[in-house]
């Protein structure tokens, strides 16, 4: 463990990283780093001994250097935007936060690559905005995408609602440039689709949520873009009918199927409050809002569409169906999803998790894991929703009395074991896509074997012996 460093040595130290990083771009000012020490949802708070904004990947490196020669942990940083305490440095205050906000330019676009290279300062928007211009789709599409940043997207392997299609982070991404823990810059940007040349270094880095180093660019995938979008929000009986719909969807529609989202009635009481601006939609104990994309403008999509869903709801497969008619409707219903956690968040605080079951089993996680919650903590209230088309499900616990909730969110190791046991059970994950941060680095270990966290601990001590690089996060 290193000592604390005297203050004279801080000072020094502070006064090495601000000649590394230029006037204005290292904050010390407790005012000013306080909105950087508390994460999205409020649930950690930490200090840091201060906050450097690193204009170009050679300055990463030097601070990386720096902070590796005095023994000073890092904590790297975009938007922050993540929801398991990733970016969020300890209470110990010895820790430089690396704010990556600089690091923002579109390197290159090769369209007939059908590829760009992005800093990991740039916004998910901004790359979106970047492929859009040449003619293309970053499929990657996130509520936050406005200020969420592409290093962040990488470090956790974010989902967002077209992994069905396009899959996860991880398949869009063919290389990555990143500074390693002794301050060594791997420069593996090749725009390549098949490269069999030994470990694949880009995938250990993506999901790593930097413990094993600070991405700084990005070589990722771009696609032809749809020419039309049918965008439907549609009533069913139960999460099993939704899961039958959806085959029968894929059936039908194949990879025209791009996102395929369920809701739970309460989710959208909750927007319908805190939010508002809610169109007239089926009355419907379920929900879905699906979406498919079609690059033939002359194609028929829209008549297809509403043919299957016509006889779906002749069949009684179908409580209702409402398709969007212009990219404004689409739009609207979109953001009825996409607000879902900013309505929770406003009701209050709740015992949040991000799963990953098979598709096939969701809808029997959520007939069993109802009773056992009820019967610990009588008047329950599950919210769920997610990416059903992935298997990924958002369920989130809370009371709607103030004082309840209080106590519910006191016992909340008690009310994860019942979810994450039985999703364990299930052949599920108690992450899909938010990461694992602080919040489940300890809940992790019940569900990884001893030869799996001793694999993840061996490549960690390998890559970062000094354990500077986000301390406390993962492992």
């Amino acid at each position: 463990m290193t000592s604390t460093p005297k203050p004279s040595e801080t000072s020094r130290f502070l006064e090495r990283l601000a000649a590394i990083v230029g006037p204005g771009h290292l904050c010390t000012d407790p005012a000013d780093l306080d909105p950087w020490l508390t994460d999205w949802r409020g649930r950690y708070k930490g200090r840091a001994l201060g906050l450097a904004r690193p204009g170009s990947t050679a300055e990463v490196q030097a601070l990386v250097r720096a902070c590796g020669a005095a023994g000073v942990p890092m904590v790297p940083q975009g938007g922050n935007t993540g929801l398991c305490g990733g970016a969020t440095p300890d209470t110990s205050g010895r820790a430089l936060l690396i704010q990556l906000g600089r690091l923002n330019r579109i390197r290159s676009l090769d369209a007939g690559n059908h590829s760009l290279i992005a800093e990991a300062g740039c916004t998910l928007a901004q790359v979106q905005e970047a492929a859009q211009q040449a003619g293309l789709l970053f499929p990657l599409s996130l509520a936050s995408e406005g200020s969420c940043q592409i290093g962040g997207n990488l470090s956790t392997n974010a989902g967002g609602v077209q992994v069905l299609r396009y899959g996860t982070t991880r398949e869009l991404v063919l290389g990555i440039e990143a500074v390693l823990p002794n301050g060594e810059c791997w420069e593996g940007l090749q725009a390549l689709r098949k490269n069999n040349t030994g470990y694949d270094l880009r995938q250990l880095l993506i999901g790593a949520e930097g413990t094993l180093g600070i991405i700084t660019a990005a070589v990722l995938r771009l696609f032809p873009p749809p020419s039309i979008r049918v965008t439907g929000w549609l009533g069913v009986a139960s999460p099993a009918a939704a899961v039958t719909l959806l085959n029968r969807f894929q059936q039908r529609f194949d990879a025209h199927l791009t996102a395929f989202e369920l809701v739970c009635p309460l989710s959208l009481a909750l927007v319908r409050r805190h939010i508002g601006g809610i169109p007239k939609l089926p009355d419907a104990p379920w929900h879905v809002l699906c979406e498919l994309g079609e690059s033939d403008p002359a194609a028929d999509l829209q008549a297809r569409v509403e043919a299957f869903l016509a006889a779906g709801c002749e069949a009684g497969e179908l409580t209702g169906a409402v398709l969007a008619q212009s990219d404004s409707q689409r739009q609207g219903l979109w953001r009825i999803r996409e607000t879902i956690s900013e309505a929770q968040k406003q009701q209050g605080p709740s015992i949040k998790h991000d799963l990953a079951l098979p598709i096939s089993a969701i809808a029997a996680f959520l007939e069993q894991v109802a009773q056992p919650l009820q019967q610990a903590f009588p008047g329950i209230r599950h919210v769920a929703f997610g990416h059903l088309g992935d298997g990924n499900l958002h369920f989130n616990l809370s009371m709607a009395d103030a004082a309840a909730n209080r106590a519910l969110l006191e016992r909340q190791a008690e009310a994860n074991r019942i979810v994450h046991d039985l999703v364990h059970a299930l052949g599920g994950s108690i992450s899909a896509e938010h990461g694992l941060g602080q919040l489940k680095r300890e809940e992790i270990r019940r569900y990884k074997s001893a030869v799996e966290m001793a694999a993840m601990q061996a490549i960690k001590n390998a890559l970062d012996p000094a354990g500077l690089m986000n301390p406390g996060k993962v492992l």
